[in-house]
């Protein structure tokens, strides 16, 4: 989606987020994937329908609506490192600042989500198409 798709005020408070939260892009978070030692937990805050759909190889899904009540259950320490995605980079963007503010310290959000990485024609784990 673009910011068309959506309404200005969504769009800016989206904005407000990402000038408090660190961007990565697709190229670097497969990158980091690649790393034997990449050492991050990727989140997929999609809904549970868009991640059954397809998701990033070893992403664990925990839905933007659900994400604050789950994720210290999930991922105890506050520094550890989270990419977080969703379907074009805005969900995720309000996701991170959300945990920024419960004190993650270490949380990026990937530009352009899942939405970027399957244009990059990057891999994915998704249902057997013959299904």
């Amino acid at each position: 989606m673009t910011p068309m798709d959506h309404s200005p005020r969504f769009v800016a408070l989206v904005d407000r987020a990402r000038q408090r939260v660190a961007e990565t892009t697709p190229q670097a978070v497969r990158a980091r994937l690649a790393d034997d030692a990449g050492g991050f937990t990727l989140i997929d805050v999609r809904e549970p329908d868009e991640y059954a759909a397809g998701h990033l190889p070893g992403a664990v899904s925990m839905p933007r609506g659900v994400l604050e009540r789950d994720v210290e259950a999930a991922v105890p320490i506050l520094g550890a490192p989270l990419v977080l995605y969703c379907g074009g980079g805005y969900r995720s963007a309000l996701a991170a600042a959300s945990l920024g503010e419960m004190g993650y310290t270490d949380v990026a959000s990937m530009d352009g989500g899942w939405r970027a990485w399957t244009e990059a024609d990057f891999p994915t784990d998704a249902p057997d198409s013959d299904a």
